[in-house]
């Protein structure tokens, strides 16, 4: 391979061409929609494939209620071996989300195939409070519980106590705090959302996730975007590894 080329396709690699836009369930607009599709493709000594989906949909179905609904699949390939083939999807059903403090019914889906998590599911419900609301800048604190039932290809984790066992259900809480702001007007956008995910059950079953993301806004419909991803589980299998950052450059495209 040429190396110029190679090295654009280094660049790439880190490079995913379309991030999402946090959407605020808050917003009057009746449809809002993100969709992504990135592809990397690499010959030669290291062979690696890796390709990346993802859609955003928020809408209004009745009066005073909102759906949002994100979705996501990742796989990668390296050495024609399979590193990743993961599918998220998260979704949230509010109840007048223009007042202060409004309820929320939530559903997620997802699996991990190299954290070899088969399924998992959560349902739960909560309410989300306003702290800040402006057109510019807005700032949302929320509180849920949810059942969750996981399974796993495995059953040897880095907690012996759950030895033997590849279905795991518990309730969990959740803190959720969300927000945008514009750091310099049309300018410079920072984004974060964030939670963390305890059992009610069990003390050392945890979780957390931290996504920040700042936005130089390029077009009405396309913005530059810097995100850094932080997640972490206290239970994994055995001889994994319990947290993951990864931090990514690319660009955002919208449709409102």
């Amino acid at each position: 391979m040429p190396k110029t080329l190679n090295n654009l396709s280094c660049f790439l690699l880190f490079l995913p061409m379309i991030l999402f836009a946090q959407i605020n369930e808050s917003d009057t607009l009746k449809i809002k929609a993100n969709l992504s599709l990135t592809g990397f493709l690499q010959g030669g000594n290291v062979e690696t494939v890796i390709f990346r989906a993802k859609s955003d949909l928020s809408f209004i179905p009745f009066r005073n209620w909102v759906f949002k609904t994100n979705n996501s699949y990742v796989y990668q390939e390296f050495g024609k071996e399979k590193a990743d083939e993961d599918i998220l999807s998260l979704n949230f059903l509010y109840l007048n989300p223009d007042r202060k403090i409004y309820p929320l019914l939530l559903g997620f889906v997802s699996t991990n195939f190299r954290r070899k998590i088969d399924m998992r599911y959560l349902v739960g419900a909560g309410v989300t409070f306003k702290v800040l609301d402006k057109k510019r800048h807005w700032l949302k604190f929320s509180v849920s519980s949810e059942y969750e039932r996981t399974d796993f290809s495995l059953a040897n984790f880095n907690r012996a106590s759950y030895n033997g066992n590849s279905t795991i259900n518990t309730v969990r809480g959740t803190l959720w705090i969300y927000g945008k702001y514009e750091l310099i007007e049309g300018k410079l956008i920072l984004s974060h959302e964030s939670y963390y995910q305890p059992s009610l059950q069990q003390s050392d079953n945890y979780r957390w996730r931290s996504d920040i993301g700042l936005a130089l806004p390029l077009w009405k419909f396309l913005d530059f975007k810097i995100n850094y991803l932080n997640t972490f589980e206290s239970l994994v299998i055995e001889n994994q590894k319990q947290e993951d950052r990864i931090l990514t450059f690319g660009f955002t495209l919208k449709s409102y």
